[in-house]
C-alpha cells in the first residue's frame, strides 16, 4: 500500500511515529500483544502503516502487511451494507415484521421466567422488525453473555454452531427474546441474522453476495469466511489472554466455518479492510464504483436509539465493542454523540465497530480520516488500546 508524507495530509509526523514506540514499548515489549498493524488514512491518502512484533510467535514470523486475521464483529459493518444495499434496491424497508421473510418467527415470545426447556414466556409487545435487527434492540443475545437463562439456552442448544443459517434461525424460532423489540440495546446475533435475510432477498448464498457485490468492485481479494490452504502462511496465530502470563495460543481446530456467520466470520487483511473504510469515509464509493448511496450511508451513521439515547440509558448487554457513555447506535454502527460524556478525543459523528480479537476501525468523517488497528488477542475487552490509540492519533492533526 502506499504511504504518502503525512505532513501532506494534515499530520505530524513525530506524532504518528510516537504511536510505534507507545505500542512497542507498552504492549509488544511486554509480551501484552503478540503482534499489531496499524493504519491510519486521511483525506483519501494512507498516512501511516506500521507493523511490530509477530504474526506467530512460536515460529517467530515477523508481522507482514499481507497478513490475514480473524476480525470478528468488524464483519457486522460488512453485513450490515449488504443488507442495506437490498433496502436500496427496495427489497425491504425497515419496519418490516422480521417473521414476514422468516415465516417460523411469528409467534416469538419473551422471556418471564424458568430455565431451557421449561421457560414462562409472554407476546412481545410488537413484533421484531429489520430496523431492530440492525439496532441491536431485536432482543435477541449471545451465548458467552453468562448473564441471564436465555443465553444459558443459546449455549445448550449450540445455536451458534449450527451446520447452516436456515438451522440457525430456526433454532432461534424456539427460544424466547430477552425483551420485547425496541425495549432495549443488547449485542446480539442479529447481524447473524441479517445475513440470513440476506440470502433470502437476494436469492443468494452470503459469500457470493459478498464477493458480487462488495468484495470485487472494493477488490478485497483476502476477505472470506475460510482462509484457504493456499494462504494459511498468512494467517496470523490467535492468542487468549493470560492473567498470570504470555498470551496463549488458541488451536483452532477448523478454519472452514460451517455456517457463514454475518455477525463474525470473515478472514481479512489492513489492505482489504482500507477499501472497506475508505469507501465507507468517501459516500460509499470506491475508485469511481458506488457501493452504497451517499443518504443510505448517512442514515446508517446516524444514533437511532430513541429519543437520541445514548448506551448507558439504553443497554442491558454485558460486552459490548465500544464504550457507552457519549456514544449511541445505528445501523449497523456504533456512533459518537458527545466526545466529553465519552472522554474521548474525538468528534460528534466518528463511527466504526471493533472486533473479538481486538480489532477495530474508526471513522471521521470531520477530519476525512480514518484509523484501522489489528492484532489477534481475545478478549477485546483486555486492554483500553483503542482510546490510547485514539488519543494518539488524533493528536497528530497539525492547525489548518
Amino acid at each position: 500500500m502506499k504511504i504518502v508524507k503525512p505532513e501532506s495530509l494534515g499530520l505530524d509526523p513525530e506524532v504518528l511515529n510516537g504511536v510505534r514506540s507507545y505500542l512497542e514499548e507498552t504492549y509488544v515489549a511486554e509480551g501484552k500483544y503478540v503482534g499489531t498493524m496499524t493504519l491510519v488514512s486521511r483525506k483519501g491518502k494512507i498516512a501511516y502503516l506500521d507493523c511490530i512484533g509477530y504474526m506467530d510467535r512460536e515460529n517467530e514470523k515477523l508481522m507482514k502487511e499481507d497478513a490475514i486475521f480473524r476480525i470478528y464483529s468488524m464483519t457486522k459493518a460488512i453485513t450490515s451494507i449488504a443488507i442495506m444495499q437490498l433496502y436500496e434496491k427496495s427489497k425491504f424497508r425497515l419496519d418490516d415484521p422480521v417473521y414476514w421473510y422468516i415465516p417460523s418467527w411469528k409467534d416469538l415470545r419473551v422471556y418471564q421466567s424458568g430455565v431451557y426447556p421449561n421457560f414462562l414466556t409472554s407476546r412481545p409487545k410488537r413484533h421484531m422488525t429489520i430496523r431492530d435487527l440492525l439496532t441491536h434492540m431485536s432482543g435477541l443475545t449471545y451465548d458467552f453473555m453468562y448473564r441471564t437463562n436465555v443465553d444459558a439456552a443459546y449455549r445448550k442448544t449450540k445455536v451458534q454452531q449450527a451446520e447452516s443459517l436456515k438451522d440457525f434461525v430456526d433454532i432461534l424460532s424456539k427460544l424466547p427474546l430477552e425483551f420485547s423489540p425496541g425495549d432495549k440495546w443488547n449485542y446480539s446475533v442479529s447481524t447473524d441474522v441479517l445475513g440470513y435475510l440476506v440470502e433470502v432477498l437476494s436469492g443468494m448464498e452470503l459469500e457470493d453476495y459478498f464477493k458480487k457485490y462488495i468484495f470485487t468492485p472494493l477488490e478485497m481479494n483476502d476477505t472470506s469466511f475460510s482462509c484457504p490452504k493456499n494462504k494459511l502462511d498468512r494467517l496470523c496465530s490467535l492468542y487468549e489472554h493470560d492473567p498470570v502470563g504470555i498470551p496463549k495460543l488458541l488451536e483452532i481446530p477448523f478454519l472452514n466455518t460451517r455456517m457463514a456467520s454475518g455477525g463474525g466470520g470473515l478472514f481479512s487483511t489492513m489492505h482489504d479492510y482500507h477499501n472497506f473504510c475508505h469507501m465507507l469515509l468517501h459516500d460509499g464509493e470506491f475508485e469511481g464504483k458506488r457501493i452504497i448511496g451517499r443518504k443510505t450511508l448517512e442514515l446508517m451513521t446516524t444514533n437511532h436509539l430513541p429519543d437520541n439515547q445514548d448506551l448507558t440509558e439504553m443497554s442491558e448487554s454485558a460486552f459490548s465493542e465500544t464504550p457507552y457513555a457519549g456514544v449511541g447506535f445505528g445501523l449497523g454502527f456504533s456512533v459518537m454523540l458527545d466526545p466529553v460524556k465519552s472522554q474521548s478525543v474525538s468528534d460528534i459523528g466518528e463511527f466504526g465497530w471493533g472486533g473479538a480479537a481486538s480489532t477495530v476501525f474508526m471513522i471521521n468523517p470531520k477530519e476525512e480520516m480514518f484509523i484501522i488497528f489489528l492484532t489477534q488477542l481475545l478478549p477485546s475487552s483486555t486492554y483500553q488500546v483503542r482510546r490510547e490509540l485514539r488519543s494518539l492519533i488524533y493528536s497528530a492533526l497539525m492547525p489548518e
